[in-house]
């Protein structure tokens, strides 16, 4: 399915920004990882459930790192949209 390739290539994207960006704190960078985990979890699954504690957690992370890290914040959100595209 072409969504959950694009949702591949956008957490692949996220950790790469992580390499590269400013330092993060620990429990920043660990609320990220476990948020990846999660989704790539729904991936693996093929889901079709609604996760709406996944979203949320998303849109959360958003919200954390809009400011000081607006490019994570803009991965997240197109990880947002695809989540939302794929049902889940």
């Amino acid at each position: 399915m072409p969504a959950r390739r694009e949702l591949q290539e956008q957490l692949d994207t996220l950790r790469e920004q992580l390499d590269q960006t400013p330092p993060l704190s620990e429990p920043e960078r660990e609320h990220l990882h476990q948020l990846m985990a999660q989704i790539e979890a729904e991936i693996q699954l093929e889901n079709q459930l609604q996760d709406t504690n996944l979203v949320d957690g998303v849109n959360l992370a958003v919200e954390s790192f809009e400011l000081k890290h607006p490019a994570i914040a803009g991965t997240l959100r197109n990880i947002v949209l695809t989540l939302g595209n794929i049902g889940i």
